[in-house]
């Protein structure tokens, strides 16, 4: 390559990857999406926990998502080991990786055939296109990025191979052999790597084959007869192969067992074999409208069936086009490369196998379309761009299009600004789509908008009565408006279409434990754990039945199952930390509350508790400190006021008593409770009385004994008239540090 090919290829590619980065700049401000995000990243504590022994464990044995996609997984990690929840990083990191994709994507195709120009308009088409958005822009397709990039990486390890392994039969000195294998061995270790991060890749062998006819030229069909090119008997070709079709043949084994124990294969029975023969006969050409007109692009399409009428047509546009391509091969064959290259890398796709409730997603389009951008770069002759008028309107004609493709592509960005957004733009370019009106419902649930949430589950449902999705939102949402009956009926509703939800399951259950069924609501916790034994929450809400129940060992066992499901579940380490204290392990405790706040530093509950466990430990001034800090967090806290006002009250000034701070305190806890809490009057007497005013303590005593008798609280009311006596005498209640004990309201 002479220095100023070197300059120009240098040049293609910065201006190919300012490109890509400019038009996906905005993602950088773009959050995280409530679509498969929280699955991926937000919601995945194996995730969240960064790069770790057990995280690498669990990425190579999950099936998490009903898919195995380890290096996927790792990607996601690593993400969070550098950047934390902070979406934007996320967002970028698959922007970087769609960039290397289309540089290696330019480098591959013009070393093959030595047309830089065509060469970077296919990368500018695949870098800019509208219908890539999705696959961008979207953080839970990393693996569509990423296997991209192994994809890009195969074929140039492929490419080198073929170089070397031609050089080797007309320089066949041992040198060449050893190189050639070498590059064979990184094709199939990047081959294997991209399987691994989604198994998208299961067609890239026929795509070598592909390779090997157009335009590596290898085959004893193609047109060129240059001896630079070594020609190669099928069979060798065929051999070349086997190796990937072993990885593939085990990747489609390990992504079916996977996806079906997962539930997202659908079944003959709901879906008939008809009704997918005639989408997989649509679809290619769905997918070409879109390519060449991308406009109402949406992040879910409803499955439609098709009358027998449209996939004839269907069936005889795809055959007129293949016998073109088959017809103009000898003399054009990259159009039959780029035509098979669509068609055979949709075949994972096509629905044939239906994965899912949509008909098609832009995303699928992500390495198919490949085909599509080299037959619209070679579509003008090679004789035509040798004339320097045509040439200017051919570059300008290409120029135009990637400009309007850029802006189009710009615009489909923004609907990925929030997940808020992205639905919305769904249903204005779709029609019955339920997904998208289920999804808004969360979306606007979420951010307290329960009445319009339950009129896009409504609408959901009117098109999907079957939903049971929808059924175990709407269930949330009544559960919010505190209509627990309703909500009752919702997740029952849920569990008749789908007895294996088994978030509905644990929601049924806590609508149960709200109504006082705690036997019932147990049982289907239980169901919930059969279904899914490492379920958290699960765990967690069956460790609270148990608790009320008095079974604190048990309760305990729960909780702690739940935190090895979820280490950072702050609720289930202050949950734990209760239960623990109740049976007088102090200690194990104070750890537990301590692991929770430095999870969640604001966690008010957590402070009150740990302040408790100090207190009963003896920890005095620790103990006030988060007493405090709970007070501070969340003023109208009534418990954390009263608490820290007995302290102050009950100790003497030497102790670090404040008599008129606790005064202050216990008005306001017995203002927050209504004076309505004998708990409360009797903290707020005992500070009266440590101030020297007795009048007052005895009168707030008095008031107190009658709430407590009519509360029936019958060791209160003897607590607190033993108190009275003291004041009618003149003197404070008084407690050493070691001793304090207070009343919880």
């Amino acid at each position: 390559m002479t220095e100023r090919s070197q300059r120009r290829n240098l040049l293609i590619s910065l201006c190919l990857a300012a490109a890509t980065v400019a038009v996906y700049a905005p993602v950088r401000h773009f959050q995280f999406t409530s679509y498969d995000d929280g699955d991926y990243v937000y919601e995945n504590p194996q995730v969240q926990s960064g790069l770790t022994l057990r995280g690498l464990v669990w990425a190579f044995t999950t099936s998490h998502a009903s898919n195995w996609h380890p290096l996927t997984w790792l990607s996601h990690m690593l993400d969070c080991q550098l950047f934390g929840l902070n979406a934007g990083p996320h967002h970028l990191v698959n922007v970087l990786f769609h960039v290397a994709s289309v540089l290696l994507l330019f480098h591959v195709l013009n070393r093959m055939t030595a047309a830089p120009w065509r060469s970077a308009f296919v990368a500018a088409l695949f870098a800019l296109h509208p219908l890539h958005v999705e696959s961008v822009a979207w953080v839970a397709e990393r693996k569509d990025v990423l296997s991209a990039f192994f994809w890009m990486l195969t074929m140039w390890a492929y490419v080198r191979y073929v170089e070397t392994f031609n050089t080797q039969r007309f320089q066949p000195e041992r040198f060449w052999g050893k190189l050639a294998n070498v590059f064979y061995g990184l094709a199939l270790l990047f081959f294997a790597l991209g399987l691994m991060a989604k198994p998208m890749l299961v067609t890239l062998p026929f795509v070598l084959l592909l390779l090997d006819y157009w335009p590596l030229d290898r085959t004893q069909w193609t047109a060129s007869v240059s001896s630079a090119k070594a020609k190669v008997p099928l069979g060798r070709l065929l051999k070349e192969k086997l190796p990937f079709l072993a990885l593939t043949v085990v990747s489609c084994a390990v992504t079916f067992r996977v996806q079906r124990m997962g539930g997202i294969v659908v079944s003959l029975e709901h879906l008939p074999i008809g009704e997918r023969v005639a989408n997989a006969a649509v679809s290619p050409l769905r997918y070409l409208s879109k390519a060449f007109w991308p406009t109402g692009l949406a992040v879910f399409y409803p499955y439609v069936k098709w009358p027998s009428d449209a996939v004839v047509a269907a069936v005889a546009v795809l055959v007129v086009v293949s016998a073109w391509v088959i017809w103009e091969a000898r003399r054009e064959p990259q159009f039959l490369v780029g035509w098979l290259w669509y068609l055979g890398t949709l075949v994972p796709v096509i629905g044939l196998v239906q994965v899912g409730l949509h008909s098609m997603a832009d995303r699928f389009t992500y390495l198919p379309s490949i085909g599509l951008f080299i037959m619209a770069a070679w579509i003008v002759p090679c004789g035509a761009t040798g004339q320097r008028v045509r040439k200017l309107a051919t570059a300008a004609t290409a120029a135009a299009l990637l400009g309007v493709f850029a802006v189009l592509c710009r615009f489909q960005i923004r609907c990925w600004r929030s997940s808020e957004t992205l639905f919305r733009h769904a249903l204005e370019v779709t029609t019955n789509n339920w997904l998208a009106h289920n999804n808004l419902g969360y979306i606007l649930a979420r951010t307290g908008r329960l009445d319009s949430a339950i009129e896009q589950y409504n609408e959901a449902l009117r098109i999907k009565p079957d939903c049971d999705e929808a059924h175990y939102n709407m269930g949330n949402a009544l559960t919010r408006q505190g209509k627990g009956s309703e909500a009752v009926a919702e997740y029952r509703e849920a569990l008749r279409i789908n007895p294996d939800n088994v978030k509905a399951h644990n929601n049924l259950g806590a609508a149960l434990a709200r109504q006082g069924k705690l036997s019932e609501a147990m049982a289907e916790y239980a169901a919930a754990l059969r279904i899914r034994p490492d379920y958290a929450e699960a765990h967690f809400n069956l460790g609270l039945a148990l608790a009320g129940q008095g079974k604190l060992a048990e309760a305990t066992a729960e909780y702690t199952a739940a935190l090895r499901s979820k280490p950072d579940y702050v609720e289930a380490h202050n949950n734990l930390g209760i239960a623990l204290r109740r049976m007088d392990r102090i200690q194990e405790a104070i750890e537990h509350y301590e692991q929770a706040l430095r999870l969640r530093p604001d966690f008010v509950d957590a402070h009150n508790n740990l302040g408790n466990a100090l207190l009963q430990r003896g920890n005095l001034t620790e103990a006030v400190q988060h007493f405090e800090q709970a007070a501070r967090l969340e003023p109208d806290f009534a418990v954390a006021q009263n608490k820290l006002a007995w302290v102050l009250a009950t100790l003497g000034p030497a102790d670090g008593g404040d008599p008129v701070r606790a005064v202050t305190l216990a008005q306001r806890a017995c203002e927050l409770t209504g004076n309505r809490v004998a708990a409360c009057l009797d903290t707020l007497a005992v500070a009266y009385a440590a101030a020297g005013r007795f009048s007052e303590a005895i009168a707030t005593a008095q008031k107190a004994i009658e709430l407590a008798r009519s509360a029936g609280q019958p060791e209160l009311v003897r607590e607190i008239e033993a108190r009275l006596l003291l004041y009618r005498d003149g003197r404070p209640y008084r407690q050493s540090a070691e001793g304090t004990g207070i009343h919880n309201p």
